[in-house]
């Protein structure tokens, strides 16, 4: 029965795609952002976006509670839209579209040539944080969790190998074994911390515990590494803002335990400076 329900959404999603391509980047923004905030409301996750925004924001009204939800939609589409441009944001034909903060920061890291940690959550178009990463030179893996869908799942691993970064690895154990691998080979790493996850530990984030992943902790107390906070924000519709934040050092006499809790902070005043431009679907305090 799901092998039937992903079938029909990957045929959805494919010609909502061809639809993009052919009105170009503007006009699909647009349309897609549209079409996903007057549905997207419907679908079952709804619910779900109404609890964990008031997890954040206990004191908000269903007038604006409505609105915030309407607004991730909006931006949601606008996301699905440009899957179809990637291509072309990594042949930098939309480089008037990108403003990049602290490319000197980036080119530092490459010439010390020292492997760091870089940290940000699911903001906007989040791809295109990895794509430029490596397109200024660093050697960069990245994780991913594949989709349910696995339709849709082949297209998108496909999608990020070739635009985003060519070493994704699969989230879980192995990858986790992969990527110290890719580490120690001289290769920063590149991680969405904002997201539930089954081997971390509880922390606390927007005064609620959460499971949160200790590999950027980990790794900077093992291998004495640098965490690079990184954000992505729209300015307008098609017009980004990439903002590369001072690399951060832990003395070691910090846990594990402070490390994360420090960069779940972090990513709580990425998600307040703009509330509506990050996914609030997923199950983050379960």
């Amino acid at each position: 029965m799901n092998s039937i329900k992903y079938f029909i959404q990957f045929l959805i999603i494919s010609s909502l795609f061809i639809i993009y391509k052919i009105l170009g980047l503007k006009i699909a923004s647009d349309f897609s952002s549209t079409l996903l905030k007057n549905f997207g409301p419907f679908f079952r996750s709804k619910k779900l976006i109404q609890q964990n925004i008031l997890k954040a924001f206990p004191e908000i009204n269903s007038k604006d509670l409505s609105k915030l939800s309407k607004n991730m939609w909006s931006n949601y589409g606008r996301i699905l839209s440009e899957y179809v441009f990637l291509k072309d944001f990594r042949r930098s034909k939309f480089d008037n579209k990108l403003e990049i903060i602290g490319l000197d920061i980036l080119s530092k890291i490459k010439e010390e040539g020292k492997p760091v940690i870089f940290i940000s959550g699911h903001f906007n178009n989040f791809e295109l944080m990895a794509m430029q990463i490596e397109k200024s030179g660093i050697n960069l893996a990245v994780i991913y969790r594949p989709l349910n869908n696995k339709f849709l799942n082949y297209i998108m691993e496909q999608i990020r190998r070739k635009y985003i970064c060519k070493n994704q690895i699969k989230k879980g154990l192995a990858g986790t074994r992969q990527l110290l691998s890719y580490f120690k080979k001289n290769h920063s790493i590149a991680l969405m911390i904002d997201q539930r996850v089954s081997q971390g530990i509880k922390s606390n984030f927007f005064k609620h515990e959460a499971y949160t992943t200790t590999i950027p902790a980990q790794f900077a107390k093992k291998f004495n590494c640098n965490i690079v906070p990184i954000y992505i924000e729209r300015i307008n519709k098609i017009n980004f803002k990439l903002t590369i934040n001072k690399p951060l050092e832990y003395s070691n006499d910090k846990s594990i335990e402070d490390i994360t809790l420090d960069l779940n902070h972090i990513i709580e005043k990425m998600i307040l400076k703009n509330p509506d431009q990050w996914i609030w679907s997923h199950n983050r305090w379960k």
